[in-house]
């Protein structure tokens, strides 16, 4: 079962909205499609994994800290024995492993992931430890994109390449694993430790005033919304949403954009654009949240 579920980062989510409200730089826009395609490599990992019906604890998406080192854990499954650790990349194209690097078709360095899965191992190995537990840690690196081919790959690495994920994972399926108290009391440990605001986040600067306004289509990010009754229609691509999620949609960018302004009428209803009653904006916040002081002064948390 997968006991922590994964979403996206708020830097992921953040990126997302600049990207579509404002012109990022090349090298922002390189790392928030980046970030975004190995969060998509992740998703379609959980989806496999999520057929898992043996006994275990899948937890996805932990980052955690030992002796002031913060490590990663893209996807770790408790089994009664031991416990499977994956480092998760989405790379597509062709690469190879030569001494000990691996290096893309126009032959760039690239960086090496066993470097990464070694340190991570090492941390929660010793990270657990400090628990109290002392369990075989089973570490690899998925491969997840069927379009990548590593040529040259030892055969001594802990790589699991994409024509090989679905029968690890059948394998795994058929592992004899009895959970009990001390499983749980281990993922409930490791999960009150997860930091959810990460040291690492890349952001660039923003402010209110150069961000577009507007509500865009959940499906296709544009701006061509069009309000027809209770509905927001995309006259791009013809994707219809209710008003009130929108705006409650809205919102929440907005909240994440901006997480020191007050949610108010009137700040809503510039950033919403195509919604033209103040009425209706402020029936939704009322229903959805608790009003603050009266009048001009109403805002909504």
């Amino acid at each position: 079962m997968h006991y922590k579920s994964r979403t996206e980062s708020y830097e992921l989510l953040i990126l997302k909205s600049l990207n579509t409200r404002m012109n990022l730089s090349d090298k922002d826009k390189q790392h928030y499609f980046n970030l975004k395609k190995g969060y998509e490599g992740e998703v379609l990992f959980d989806s496999l994994t999520d057929k898992l019906d043996c006994e275990c604890f899948i937890l996805n998406d932990l980052l955690l800290k030992f002796n002031n080192s913060v490590f990663q854990v893209d996807s770790l499954i408790i089994f009664s024995s031991t416990i499977h650790f994956f480092e998760l990349k989405n790379y597509d194209g062709d690469y190879f492993y030569e001494q000990e690097r691996l290096y893309n078709k126009s032959k760039s360095e690239i960086n090496n992931p066993l470097n990464q899965l070694s340190r991570s191992e090492s941390l929660l190995r010793q990270l657990l430890h400090n628990f109290g537990f002392k369990i075989p840690i089973n570490s690899s690196v998925v491969f997840i994109n069927p379009e990548f081919t590593l040529y040259q790959a030892p055969l001594n690495k802990p790589f699991i390449f994409p024509t090989q994920v679905n029968r690890y994972l059948k394998n795994l399926n058929t592992t004899s694993s009895k959970l009990d108290r001390k499983h749980k009391m281990l993922a409930d440990k490791l999960i009150s430790q997860h930091i959810k605001d990460s040291p690492f986040k890349l952001l660039p600067p923003y402010n209110y005033d150069q961000l577009q306004k507007g509500i865009t289509c959940v499906e296709c990010s544009s701006f061509s919304i069009s309000v027809k009754g209770r509905k927001c229609v995309c006259e791009d691509c013809g994707h219809e949403e209710l008003v009130d999620t929108a705006i409650m949609r809205s919102v929440d960018e907005f909240k994440h954009l901006f997480p020191d302004q007050k949610v108010a009428t009137n700040v809503i209803h510039e950033w919403c654009k195509v919604v033209k009653s103040k009425r209706g904006i402020r029936r939704i916040l009322e229903n959805n949240f608790n009003k603050v002081g009266v009048h001009q002064w109403s805002y909504y948390e």
